[in-house]
C-alpha cells in the first residue's frame, strides 16, 4: 500500500503505485488540457515574500515526461528554464570527486569495483596520499569535495572515512582550502550518520541506482548492498542522524526510466512529508563504460533527447533542488541540459583512486577508474566555456558554513532569496578563482564577466560592499568574503 509518510521502501516506493502512475501518463500524454494545466500550476508565482513555485506530484510530472508532442516538449523546456533561472539564475556549482578507496565488498554487476572484479588493481589512499590528492585538487582552483569510497567495512570502515574527512578540511596550501565535503558512500546506521554530521559534512548523497526492487536485487546479487529496503531508508536514517542536506540520484539505464523518475521523485515527495525538507541534490548519471563493465549490456539505454526530458521534467516537479551532471557526460551533452535544470557540474575530474597528485591536467591513470570520462577537459577549460556560455562558474560554500542548510535554506530558497546572497558569493569566489588559478585568458573573460554582473546585485549596500571585497580579493590578497 502506498503510504507517502511510512518509513518503510515498499511503502513510500510502492510498485503498485508506480505502475499505476505510468498507466495514468500512458492515457494522458496527449492530454494537452491536462499538461497545459501542470505547466500552468508549475510556474514560477511572484508574491509579496518573492518568487514561490508549487512543483508537481510524481504522477503530474510522469505525465510530462510521457507527453512526445513537439510543441508541448518545447513549452516543459522553455518553463524548465524559466524555473531555472528563477532560483539558480546563471550560476553553476563547481566541484570535483576525490575517491579515497575502490576496495568493496559488494557484487553490483554495472561497476567495475565489484569484488569479483580481478582486473582492477585495489587501492586506499594513505593520510599522506590523501593529502597530495587535495593539494593538488586546491591547486587546481577547487573549494567542494565529493568523497567517494566503495563500501568494506575492513578497508573503508566509518573511522577511515572521519580521518579523510578531518584531513582534507585541515588542509590550507597557498590560498587553497576545501571549505565544503560531500560524501558519497555506503548506506550505514544512524549512528555512523551523526558521526559524519559531527565531521561537518555537507550533503550525503547516496544514488539509489534503480528504484524497481525485482531490477535491484539482481543487479546487487551479493553483499550488504542487496538489501534493498536498507539501502532505500538510507536517507531517512541520514536525517534522523541529524544530517540537513542528502542527495538522491538513479543509474539511468539500469530499468525502465519512466519507471526510475517516478521512484525518484516518490522519494523526494516521501523525504519532504516526512522530514519537512526535500533532497538538496539530485543526480542523474547514465551508465557508462569502464574495467569489466559493457553499457550495451543494459537494454535500457537512454538517449540524449530523452536525457534533457528527464532533466527539465525533475526541475519543474522539484524547483528547489540542486541538480548535478557530471563528467560522465561530454561536452555536448552537458552543454545542451545547463539551462534546463542542472546547477552543479564537476570539472576536471577524475574517477580513479588518487588521479590528481602528480598528474598534468592532460594526464589521467585510467588503471582505478569508476568509469570513462567523457569531459575530460581541465577545470580552467571548464570555467572558460561556462563563462562563454553565459553562465558564472561558482565556487561558494557560504549557506553551508553559515548554517543555512536543510529547511533553513528551503525556507529562503523557496521564495525565490537565496539570490541576494548566492549571485554576489558566486562572483566573489569566481574572483578568487581567477586571481589565484586562472590563465591569462580566463581571467581576461571572467573579470569581464564580473563587472558587467555585479551591477545586478539589487540592494545597493550590498552591491557596493561587494564591489568592496571584490577589490580586496584582487588587489590585496583578501579571502573568504561572504554574505
Amino acid at each position: 500500500m502506498y503510504d507517502v509518510k511510512s518509513l518503510k521502501a515498499e511503502e513510500f516506493i510502492n510498485d503498485e503505485e508506480i505502475k499505476a502512475t505510468l498507466e495514468y501518463a500512458e492515457q494522458n500524454k496527449h492530454n494537452k488540457e491536462l499538461i497545459e494545466s501542470l505547466l500552468e500550476k508549475a510556474r514560477p508565482k511572484k508574491t509579496g515574500r518573492g518568487v514561490e513555485c508549487s512543483g508537481l506530484t510524481h504522477r503530474e510530472a510522469s505525465v510530462l515526461l510521457a507527453c512526445d508532442l513537439p510543441e508541448m516538449t518545447e513549452k516543459i523546456y522553455a518553463l524548465a528554464r524559466e524555473i531555472k533561472e528563477a532560483f539558480y539564475g546563471d550560476r553553476i556549482v563547481m566541484f570535483a570527486p576525490l575517491y579515497l578507496s575502490n576496495y568493496c565488498v559488494n557484487q553490483c554487476v554495472y561497476c567495475p569495483y565489484h569484488q569479483q572484479n580481478k582486473e582492477i588493481p585495489r587501492k586506499k589512499l594513505t593520510q599522506d596520499e590523501v593529502r597530495d590528492e587535495v593539494i593538488a585538487l586546491q591547486d587546481m582552483g577547487h573549494k567542494r569535495l565529493a568523497i567517494e569510497a566503495g563500501e568494506d567495512p575492513v578497508n573503508n570502515p566509518i573511522e577511515y572515512i572521519l580521518e579523510c574527512i578531518k584531513t582534507i578540511y585541515s588542509i590550507k596550501h597557498k590560498n587553497g582550502a576545501i571549505r565544503r565535503v560531500n560524501v558519497n558512500i555506503a548506506a550505514t546506521t544512524v549512528e555512523n550518520y551523526k558521526k559524519l554530521k559531527d565531521a561537518g559534512i555537507g550533503t550525503y548523497i547516496l544514488f539509489q541506482e534503480t528504484y524497481h526492487k525485482e531490477s535491484y536485487e539482481k543487479l546487487h546479487p551479493a553483499g550488504p548492498k542487496h538489501n534493498y529496503a536498507y539501502h532505500t531508508e538510507a536517507m531517512d536514517r541520514a536525517m534522523e542522524g541529524g544530517i540537513d542536506d542528502v542527495g538522491l540520484g538513479v543509474l539511468f539505464g539500469l530499468d525502465m526510466y519512466k519507471y526510475e523518475f517516478a521512484g525518484l521523485m516518490m522519494h523526494a515527495e516521501h523525504l519532504e512529508a516526512v522530514h519537512g525538507v526535500g533532497p538538496h541534490t539530485i543526480s542523474v548519471p547514465r551508465v557508462k563504460r569502464a574495467s569489466d563493465i559493457d553499457p550495451s549490456v543494459f537494454d535500457n539505454g537512454i538517449d540524449d533527447d530523452t536525457f534533457a526530458k528527464i532533466i527539465a521534467c525533475i526541475r519543474i516537479a522539484v524547483p528547489y533542488t540542486g541538480m548535478i551532471i557530471s563528467t560522465r557526460e561530454n561536452e555536448t551533452c552537458r552543454d545542451k541540459v545547463l539551462g534546463l535544470g542542472i546547477s552543479q557540474i564537476s570539472g576536471g575530474s577524475r574517477t580513479s583512486v588518487g588521479g590528481y597528485a602528480g598528474y598534468s591536467a592532460d594526464e589521467r591513470p585510467h588503471d582505478t577508474e569508476q568509469f570513462d570520462v567523457s569531459d575530460q577537459r581541465s577545470l580552467d577549460e571548464v570555467v572558460q566555456w561556462l563563462m562563454k556560455g553565459g553562465y558564472i562558474p561558482s565556487f561558494c560554500t557560504a549557506c553551508y558554513r553559515e548554517g543555512r542548510t536543510g529547511d533553513r535554506f528551503m525556507a529562503l530558497c523557496k521564495v525565490g532569496q537565496i539570490q541576494n546572497c548566492c549571485h554576489p558569493n558566486a562572483l566573489m569566489t569566481l574572483q578568487e578563482y581567477l586571481t589565484d588559478y586562472a590563465s591569462p585568458e580566463t581571467r581576461k573573460i571572467g573579470e569581464e564577466l564580473i563587472a558587467r554582473e555585479i551591477q545586478n546585485v539589487p540592494d545597493e549596500k550590498r552591491r557596493n560592499r561587494a564591489i568592496e571585497y571584490l577589490d580586496e580579493i584582487k588587489n590585496e590578497g583578501k579571502r573568504d568574503f561572504r554574505f
